[in-house]
């Protein structure tokens, strides 16, 4: 019997290093360093770009953000939702909590968040122009 084939660098068997991991595995804390950045996060992506969004201005805690989603956006995070991408945000280093003198729990963009943000950002503008420029081309829409 043969032993398992072994790679030259020692990895057991059905292991890559780190740094071939896919980014939709990454560590906590190193999101925003993957190509892909929110759309790790899964189904919290949409939600994640409307906090991050509203933390570029400063930090909030959970009702904050809630108003200033909704005034910006329109959208009305449930509490459900708002609390598993904060959850999900901090994990991956985007967001830190802030100390606070009452009982609500603000939060703030980090470095990594801002990153994730503009990143995000920019690739939701080039679909946009991609999709508004086809449109002018082919429907008559006021």
């Amino acid at each position: 019997m043969n032993a398992p084939d072994r790679r030259a660098s020692q990895e057991p068997a059905g292991q890559r290093p780190a740094t071939q991991r896919p980014a939709s595995q990454a560590p906590a804390g190193r999101g925003a360093d993957e190509a892909g950045a929110l759309e790790t996060l899964g189904r919290s992506s949409g939600p994640a770009s409307l906090i991050l969004s509203s933390l570029a201005d400063g930090p909030k805690h959970g009702y904050a953000l809630t108003k200033d989603i909704e005034s910006f956006a329109g959208v009305r995070l449930a509490p459900g939702t708002l609390y598993e991408a904060l959850s999900r945000l901090e994990a991956h280093g985007m967001i830190e909590a802030v100390e606070s003198q009452d009982r609500r729990r603000p939060y703030q963009l980090t470095a990594t968040g801002a990153t994730a943000l503009s990143t995000y950002l920019r690739a939701q503008r080039k679909v946009a122009d991609v999709g508004l420029s086809r449109l002018a081309g082919s429907w008559t829409l006021t």
